[in-house]
């Protein structure tokens, strides 16, 4: 191909914006698989320290992973930080826990992990090519076209939600539901990739109506919307097999940011990916998890 003819694809290669990945881990051998691992995946992989953060995010990453670190709870810190700056909080952001026998000196204690706003949640030992994969369906949830379900049995309030997530061109609301029997019926007919879903409502309950739907069209994953915003319900919601929770008093400044995580198959916030990584669906909880959430009765 001569060069003429060859200027178009050019720019068309120009045009493409590269994702961009902020990546700092304190283990070199991995922290250097996981680069080899993106970088086949044509990712930029932004390299610094975990003292440099400030000056590296001024290079606008598409995605930040938080790895292992020292001093324990610097990882939590850098989180916190991020996600409290109001040109960075939206930037989605992976966390990755270290194995348990080193979480107390280099990883994520629990109660950290259950409060952190994250997009995701992993844990070692993960293989590089398995990382890149999460990282890539985190990139493409935040960049594709998602549908989506609104169930509540108020109208204002479903109105409120149509509104807000119309201003998203990313997103379209496919239809509404009024009940949790509805809302099964309807998942079956629109086959939306999310349903927002609150929980008390006539005929059927949203959690019975998402324990019905994680059945029957699992395909299609919920994320729990509501006022009863209490940690009892959000591990209960978890348990019937919602991939999020999000109190409808933060749904101004949460909701977008947990619609794309789950979407890209995360759990959101990072308390539902810290339970789902530790005890599976349906499972007892551990003493201490059961008393952190349900205090002493």
């Amino acid at each position: 191909m001569n060069r003429g003819a060859g200027k178009p694809d050019e720019k068309e290669d120009e045009m493409e914006k590269v994702k961009k990945v902020l990546f700092i881990d304190d283990d070199p051998d991995f922290f250097e698989a996981c680069s080899t691992a993106l970088s086949a995946r044509k990712y930029q992989v932004l390299v610094g320290d975990k003292t440099q953060i400030e000056e590296m995010m001024k290079d606008e990453p598409d995605i930040v992973v938080l790895g292992t670190m020292t001093p324990a709870r610097h990882a939590f810190k850098l989180a916190q930080w991020i996600k409290g700056h109001l040109a960075y909080r939206n930037i989605p952001l992976l966390i990755i826990d270290a194995i348990p026998a080193e979480r107390e000196t280099r990883g994520w204690r629990a109660e950290d992990a259950i409060h952190v706003e994250a997009e995701g949640y992993v844990s070692k030992p993960i293989e590089p090519a398995v990382l890149a994969s999460r990282i890539q369906g985190l990139l493409e949830g935040f960049s594709q076209k998602i549908t989506v379900l609104i169930v509540d049995d108020h109208a204002i309030v479903r109105d409120g939600i149509r509104s807000l997530l119309s201003l998203h061109d990313d997103i379209s609301v496919v239809g509404e539901a009024v009940n949790g029997q509805e809302a099964i019926e309807k998942t079956k007919e629109l086959q939306p990739d999310i349903v927002l879903m609150d929980i008390r409502m006539p005929v059927m309950n949203g959690l019975d109506a998402t324990r019905r739907i994680v059945k029957e069209s699992p395909q299609t994953k919920v994320l729990i919307l509501t006022q009863y915003d209490e940690t009892e319900n959000m591990i209960v919601a978890r348990q019937v097999g919602a991939c999020g929770f999000i109190p409808k008093k933060a749904a101004s400044t949460e909701l977008i940011c947990g619609i794309k995580a789950v979407a890209s198959g995360e759990c959101c916030p990072t308390a539902f990916a810290y339970v789902a990584a530790n005890w599976p669906r349906e499972s007892k909880l551990p003493g201490w998890l059961e008393k952190f959430i349900y205090g002493s009765r």
